[in-house]
C-alpha cells in the first residue's frame, strides 16, 4: 500500500539492493533504483554490473538509470601486509555470501564467476561474535590476493587508481569502510588527496 507523508510533496524513496548471486543480480536490475556492490574488485564489478544492467535491459528500463555503489574497506598507508591484516575480516565477511551461493548453485557451475568463489574452499565456519572487525579469527582462510582485489589498499594514489578505474566500469558512488586502526588518518587522506583528484 502506498505510504503517504504529507509534508512530501512529489516524494520518492529510491530502493537500493545488494548483490551477488544471479537471481539478486537480476532482480536488481529489474527492481531496484540502485546496486550496492560489496567490494572493490574490477573483474567482479564488471561482471556484476553488465548482468545488473543487462537484468535492466531485458525488463525494459533505462539500465543507465540504475545507480551503482560500490562499498569496500580502504586504508590509506605504505605497510601493505599491515593493512591486509587489518581489512582481511571483510574477506571474511564476503565469504559468508560467497558460501551460500556455492551452497546453492556449486562452485563450478558457471552462474557465479570463479574469480569470487574459488578462494573460500579452506573456509571452515564462521564466528560472528568478531564480525566485521580487524582481527577476526575467522578469517584466516582469506589469502591476501583477495585482500588486495576486493579492498582500496595502499597509499592515496593506488586508491585515486582504482578507483577512477572503477568509475570507468560506471560506478556512480563509492562507500569505504574504515574499520580498523588507521582509521582517521585514511579518512584525513581520503579528503586531502582522494577525493580531490577524483572529483578534478
Amino acid at each position: 500500500n502506498p505510504i503517504r507523508i504529507p509534508w512530501i510533496k512529489n516524494g520518492k524513496l529510491p530502493v537500493w539492493m545488494a548483490a551477488y548471486g544471479p537471481k539478486a543480480l537480476a532482480l536488481a536490475g529489474q527492481k531496484a533504483d540502485g546496486f550496492i556492490l560489496q567490494l572493490a574488485d574490477p573483474f567482479l564489478t564488471e561482471w556484476m554490473v553488465r548482468a545488473v544492467r543487462q537484468a535492466a535491459t531485458d525488463a525494459g528500463r533505462d539500465p543507465d538509470a540504475l545507480t551503482i555503489c560500490v562499498a569496500a574497506p580502504a586504508y590509506v598507508g605504505d605497510d601493505l601486509a599491515h593493512a591486509r591484516d587489518q581489512c582481511r575480516w571483510f574477506g571474511g565477511m564476503v565469504g559468508n555470501h560467497v558460501a551460500d551461493l556455492v551452497e546453492k548453485y556449486g562452485e563450478h557451475s558457471g552462474m557465479v564467476p570463479e574469480e569470487l568463489t574459488a578462494y573460500i574452499k579452506n573456509r571452515h565456519g564462521y564466528d560472528y561474535s568478531h564480525h566485521g572487525r580487524a582481527g577476526n579469527p575467522s578469517t584466516d582462510f582469506v589469502p591476501d590476493g583477495i585482500v588486495d582485489r576486493f579492498c582500496l589498499l595502499g597509499p592515496a594514489e593506488a586508491h585515486v587508481e582504482k578507483l577512477r578505474r572503477l568509475r570507468d566500469m560506471g560506478v556512480d558512488q563509492f562507500a569505504v569502510y574504515a574499520m580498523h586502526d588507521a582509521r582517521e588518518s585514511t579518512i584525513d587522506a581520503y579528503g586531502s588527496d582522494v577525493i580531490p583528484a577524483l572529483t578534478s
